[in-house]
């Protein structure tokens, strides 16, 4: 690690942007944005509510034949950067017209060009009684 502290404010400003670049590609299905911002390499996995994808392959193409994100409101969003070029960003939400809360969870590194996921996982709870 380096000797950049925890939550540096230039860094946790650059990648709490991205953050929400990516939430609102997410809500108007701009496919290329959310692909611009995840880590274009085998390596890069998403875990999905129903979905399991390994590599930007699998992720491009769920994304392709998914046909829009149902909508959502953030709750709490918790960001931390850990030295010069990794990070996390956990956010709870919920459902549009529903009480359903799900959780985000996503490992941020920082590229050449830019901040880019290379780990996701989403899930959400049952249905509420």
């Amino acid at each position: 690690m380096t000797d950049t502290p925890i939550d540096d404010p230039i860094l946790l400003a650059e990648v709490t942007a991205a953050f929400h670049s990516y939430e609102r590609a997410l809500m108007v299905d701009d496919v290329a944005t959310m692909d611009a911002l995840f880590h274009a390499a085998p390596t890069t996995n998403r875990y999905g509510v129903g979905e399991v994808l390994y590599g930007i392959d699998e992720i491009r193409e769920f994304r392709k034949g998914r046909g829009g994100s149902p909508q959502r409101r953030l709750g709490r969003v918790a960001i931390t950067v850990y030295g010069a070029g990794f990070a996390t960003a956990d956010a709870e939400f919920f459902r549009e017209n529903s009480d359903r809360r799900g959780r985000q969870s996503q490992a941020w590194v920082k590229f050449a060009d830019g901040w880019k996921v290379v780990s996701a996982h989403v899930s959400l709870e049952g249905n509420s009684h």
